[in-house]
């Protein structure tokens, strides 16, 4: 699966519809109950009061059981069904998150019926039927079957055989199935045998199913509607990955049992169906109502996991190209695919599949790729074999594209997506708690495959930029999980879901990339192969890839390891956390402690004794050192030591390659501080970078003074690199700080501190805004940082970027078609509303209300919560809870409102008379939410009172039980904040 989308990470809906789901497929099961022969129905638990429950009483699988009490209807015997609760049935095998042993699958024939047919209203749910053979072996004998099935109703069951060797055809047996039962709650269908099934034997599964189809929910079978050609048009697309194949057909969804596919998709002849595999053939079927619809039969896939089967059935057009005699085709919009709009995706997809092929020296084994944009996939993409389903906004290139980021976001998405052809398709984890050898590994050879195309891409800060900031930034060793967990910590499958985070992405990729860095990259590729061709088409553990990193070790003598590769990457991989390493200059001494936020108040809780292996590569006055290992929680390196020379200094961690922050003693933090001011480009970028990260991180976290910190900034004026300057701004000027009234004292004096080293930088970036944006369309760095540079530029009240900012917006308001650069549209727009008048601000609004991007719209939401003037929010704020003229169905405008600089006093006046209204509108969770908008600043008890006086009619009795406590939490943060701030606007006043 893609990488987290900005939101953090990827986050189940299923709950939003769990209760419409039971609700439907109960009513449509109950209805049908008595009229169809073989019909399994998912039972609500007040019906299972007056049914029978199995007798299951732990007993050897192989035993024969007494059968479930059985229907009958006429001569033919058919199996009972139920649906059985958790506290309604006896202890088995289906109180258990993983399969029992039982049975191995080989092969699934499936087929899959989507009722989707062009000019239909389509409801917020369509139907699909289906059918599917499991050929499977028997390991243990056994007279009761368990599979996975989730929201599916069944519609007959059979076990056929055992079949004879060879092809399994012939006249074979069958083991009667007398009852069928669900324990919903584990997701388990149950199918109680007439006879026992033997080991070594094989058996084919048949059933007959149907279930529900939703409109955007990314879980199993689902629905996009969207316009194409002035038409509305509707497509039905899967998302199997990690649990959901089980909602689309009976299966044994584990990744560790794979098995070959032969799929068949029927569909209406004016649709084209994908799947995994090329197109085998095509025939036609008339349904019940005499209407002829198309079958389509796809080849035979490699063995694999249910996560990737995939399908489409849509009214697309495409692209295509031949690499290496694979045919690779984009499918799009038709609108889209006619302007062009996929061209870029098509001309980099073969050559990184090229790249990867030589570099693993492992053909892509599947004989086409097809790659389709949807119009809606919740800003994520999926790896499936042979069929990539990405969102279109990570897919296809706009005509305003083409001075932003979105080349490069494209060409990362699609790297990540190709390396899991190798890295969870090829060789898949054996289960989910092991789910970082695949995402972890897809994140890190983005960088890979991205520095090949574009050697000049500056890797580690690139690398720092988009993974290793935000997991530094969120990992701890109190709250964060450890990347590589024990299987026995899962009991619920929801747990599986919740691993698809920033751990198992970024943190992933991280201790890959240090992994390479201590052995080099030579041997991190040998290996690699090695593992990746003993267990293709297989599974694997952790443990299985740190043995082939130790053979390659053992096969060579140059590079020598305190440890084994296990001892040592498990020390990284199964603890949460990391450590920081702080070196004494003086004396060469280098320690290790994890690392806590906020260190002095959590001295309590630091009982963990944990060590990390941790090398350490370093550099010396410029120049890089021999690596070093710290492999206990404290040693001495003489080596390190500095002199009182003013040229010596010292910096640990070369290239942030390890994934760990680095501290220093006061002389260190000196020596490093007197060469930034003296020749800041003798230290290169990504370190310049790093001190700043880190010193900022560690001050804010009691390691360090926050003066400390603040030192390193003293040189700013000869920083030219914008990724360092963005560094400086997001610690500096945050959030907090330009809300804060309370702030007003730092203010003047941090406006003059950072312009006067500010105005260089921005001369610089000010001149290309103004002549040609363009030259910025592959500086990649600058485009995610822009905007934070000209935002704070703006707020400081340069005149320079205010006066830019008129222009820029008013050409745009005389000349909509020149459109404002996107990396800083957002601060334009809200400026330009700030520095306006009621006809700017209607201006916007006319423009949100022709726009029909969500993404766009919300912008301009935002941006029309910027004005300065109360009449014009209080009226921006009756739209809202109006809902006329305009919707405002994107955003919460309340919300947005309320978190502006002026906004909170309006939204505050505007509740008086109008909660209940807000409350209708956007929920009473949404007043919750309100409350801490506007309280953010609150630093006293008191402000508390009087905040919960305000709201408290507007809550109900159990919100207002809740949010004390996190009143108190925000009021504490403010007082650490304001401790802070008074240290850092007494430094100011020193050095102002």
């Amino acid at each position: 699966m893609g990488p987290p989308s900005s939101s953090g990470f990827y986050v189940s809906r299923a709950v939003a519809l769990l209760l419409a789901v039971l609700a439907a497929a109960l009513l449509l099961a109950l209805a049908v109950l008595a009229a169809l022969y073989g019909r399994c129905a998912r039972v609500p638990p007040s019906e299972l009061l007056h049914r029978g429950v199995p007798d299951a009483t732990p007993s050897p699988p192989g035993a024969q059981e007494e059968p479930l009490p059985t229907r009958l209807t006429g001569p033919t015997r058919e199996p009972a069904v139920t649906a059985t609760p958790s506290s309604g049935r006896p202890p088995g095998p289906w109180d258990q998150l993983r399969l029992p042993p039982w049975l191995v699958p080989l092969h699934y024939e499936l087929e899959l019926w989507p009722r989707l047919r062009p000019n239909e209203s389509w409801a917020p749910m369509l139907t699909f039927s289906g059918r599917v053979n499991i050929t499977v072996r028997c390991t243990v004998a056994t007279a009761r079957l368990l599979l996975h099935s989730l929201f599916l109703d069944c519609e007959s069951a059979e076990v056929r055989g055992p079949l004879s060797s060879g092809t399994g055809d012939g006249a074979v047996g069958r083991v009667p199935v007398d009852g069928v039962w669900f324990a919903f709650d584990m997701q388990y269908m149950v199918l109680e045998l007439g006879g026992t099934l033997q080991p070594g034997s094989q058996y084919e599964l048949q059933l007959s199913f149907s279930g529900l189809v939703y409109q955007d929910l990314r879980e199993g079978l689902f629905f996009n509607v969207y316009t194409d050609q002035g038409e509305r048009r509707a497509l039905v697309a899967s998302q199997m990955e990690p649990t959901f194949a089980r909602s689309v057909f009976p299966c044994f969804d584990e990744p560790a049992l794979k098995a070959t596919f032969n799929i068949t998709i029927i569909h209406h002849p004016s649709y084209v169906a994908l799947s995994n595999m090329p197109k085998l053939g095509q025939s036609a079927r008339r349904d019940a109502n005499g209407s002829i619809w198309t079958v389509t039969t796809f080849s035979t896939t490699p063995h694999m996991p249910t996560y990737l089967v995939a399908l489409a059935v849509c009214d697309y057009a495409h692209v295509d190209r031949t690499e290496r005699g694979k045919e690779i085709r984009i499918w799009a919009r038709k609108d889209a695919i006619a302007n062009g709009n996929a061209d870029f995706a098509l001309n980099i997809t073969g050559p990184i599949f090229s790249f990867l092929e030589d570099l693993f020296n492992i053909s892509y084994p599947l004989p086409k790729t097809d790659i389709i944009a949807l119009p809606t996939f919740d800003n994520s993409a999926m790896e499936n074999w042979g069929l990539l389903i990405f969102d279109e906004s990570l897919l296809l290139m706009q005509p305003n594209d083409r001075v932003t980021d979105k080349k490069a976001v494209i060409s990362f998405i699609l790297s990540h997506e190709i390396g899991h052809q190798w890295f969870g398709n090829l060789v898949t984890m054996n289960w989910w708690n092991d789910i970082w050898l695949k995402e972890g590994f897809a994140s890190y050879f983005e960088f890979g495959v991205i520095n090949n195309f574009n050697p000049k891409f500056p890797r580690n800060e690139i690398f720092f930029s988009n993974i290793l900031h935000n997991v530094l930034s969120e990992d701890h060793a109190l709250v964060s999980r450890a990347v590589s967990l024990k299987v026995e910590n899962f009991t619920e499958t929801s747990e599986i879901n919740e691993l698809f985070d920033l751990f198992t992405y970024n943190k992933g990729a991280s201790l890959a990339r240090m992994l390479s860095s201590f052995l080099n990259e030579n041997l991190f590729i040998s290996a690699l192969k090695s593992y990746l061709k003993t267990f293709s088409y297989s599974n694997a553990e952790q443990d299985d890839l740190w043995r082939h990193f130790q053979m390659v070790i053992d096969d060579q003598n140059k590079i020598l390891l305190p440890a084994t590769v296990k001892s040592i990457m498990d020390s990284w991989t199964h603890q949460s956390g990391f450590p920081v390493i702080t070196l004494n200059v003086s004396t060469g001494a280098v320690k290790q402690e994890p690392f806590y936020l906020g260190k002095v108040k959590n001295e309590t809780l630091l009982t963990r004794n944990d060590t990390w292996i941790v090398p350490i590569l370093w550099i010396k006055n410029g120049l890089t050192q021999s690596l070093v290992w710290l492999d206990k929680s404290s040693k001495i390196f003489p080596e390190m030591q500095v002199s009182a020379s003013d040229h010596d200094w010292v910096i640990l961690n070369l290239n942030m390659t390890g994934y760990y922050r680095v501290n220093y003693d006061k002389l260190g933090w000196k020596k490093l501080n007197q060469q930034l001011e003296k020749d800041p480009k003798a230290i290169p970028v990504i370190h310049r970078l790093q001190l700043i990260d880190d010193a900022f991180s560690l001050s804010k976290n009691n390691y360090i003074e926050i003066e400390t910190a603040l030192d390193l900034t003293k040189y700013l004026a000869e920083e030219d690199e914008i990724i360092v300057w963005y560094a400086v701004l997001v610690n500096l000027v945050t959030k907090d700080l330009v809300f804060d009234v309370n702030s007003y004292d730092m203010y003047p004096l941090l406006k003059k501190y950072l312009l006067k080293r500010l105005i260089s930088i921005w001369n610089m970036y000010s001149t290309l805004i103004r002549e040609n944006m363009a030259t910025l369309q592959d500086d990649y760095l600058a485009l995610v940082a822009l905007e934070k540079l000209f935002e704070t530029a703006c707020w400081l009240g340069l005149e320079d970027c205010l006066q830019l900012s008129r222009e820029l917006f008013k050409n745009w308001v005389h000349h909509p078609e020149n459109e404002i650069p996107s990396p800083i549209k957002s601060v334009i727009l809200c400026y330009g509303i700030a520095l306006g008048s009621e006809e700017e601000w209607d201006f916007l609004l006319n423009m949100y209300a022709n726009k029909t991007k969500e993404e766009e719209k919300i912008q301009l939401a935002y941006a029309m919560s910027c004005s300065k003037d109360p009449w014009i929010l209080n009226r921006y704020l009756e739209y809202a809870i109006t809902a006329s003229p305009f919707t405002f169905n994107e955003t919460n405008v309340i919300e947005v409102v309320a978190a502006s600089e002026v906004g909170r006093y309006i939204a505050k006046d505007f509740l008086v008379n109008n909660w209940q209204a807000v409350a209708e509108r956007y929920g009473t969770q949404s007043l919750v939410t309100l409350m801490y908008i506007i309280g953010r600043t609150i630093s006293t008890d008191l402000q508390i009172t009087e905040l919960q006086q305000f709201f408290g009619n507007m809550l109900e009795e159990h919100q207002r039980l809740t949010v004390h406590a996190k009143l108190q939490t925000i009021k504490n943060k403010n007082l650490e904040n304001r401790t802070r701030d008074a240290r850092m606007t007494a430094w100011l006043r020193r050095n102002t």
